[in-house]
């Protein structure tokens, strides 16, 4: 009942001006997730950035499930599974950024151009959905709740991955793991 899982994995990527740049964007997303992504809008004008309120600067899509996870492994394929402990949020979630798409496995297309995006992923437990719930809606317990070290050794687990620069001979000749603090290590 206590076990963690994956609720959803957001993606998003920040062009930072409409136009042909975010439409672009958008037929990034769709190749990944295969889903219609939604366009972002600025909340204030920002003149030094060239950007005014209400206009698409942004492009973003949510994935659950399976799917989820597949894309989330390409995603930490990526970036070596590796993840500092400041990627993790106090409430139990996480997130990365890559520099390059094309990373992922798409083909890169000269017309589309290169993008990176940002993975957040948001944990849960179930039961997570009361809180969520248009009418009746319920709160989460503080037992309930997930923190940043529940997290943290939960995608170790789930991943299996130690690195060998942190592995060191103990007493009898057998391995020993000293973790460092600000790294989780992660693998598949």
């Amino acid at each position: 009942m206590r076990e963690l899982r994956i609720r959803k994995l957001c993606l998003n990527i920040c062009v930072g001006e409409s136009g042909d740049r975010l439409t672009r964007a958008a037929k990034v997303l769709e190749q990944l997730t295969g889903q219609t992504p939604v366009f972002s809008k600025a909340r204030y004008t920002v003149r030094s950035f060239g950007i005014r309120r209400n206009e698409k600067i942004a492009v973003h899509c949510t994935v659950r499930g399976a799917k989820a996870e597949e894309i989330l492994e390409k995603g930490l394929k990526v970036r070596e599974y590796e993840l500092r402990k400041n990627n993790f949020s106090d409430t139990g979630n996480f997130g990365f950024g890559i520099q390059e798409h094309i990373d992922l496995g798409i083909k890169y297309d000269p017309s589309i151009g290169i993008y990176g995006l940002d993975f957040y992923v948001v944990l849960g437990r179930p039961g997570f959905s009361i809180a969520d719930k248009k009418r009746r809606t319920g709160c989460i317990g503080a037992k309930h709740r997930i923190s940043k070290e529940e997290a943290m050794r939960w995608f170790q687990q789930k991943v299996k991955l130690i690195s060998p620069s942190e592995l060191v001979v103990c007493g009898a000749g057998g391995w020993c793991w000293v973790g460092a603090l600000n790294t989780v290590l992660l693998g598949g």
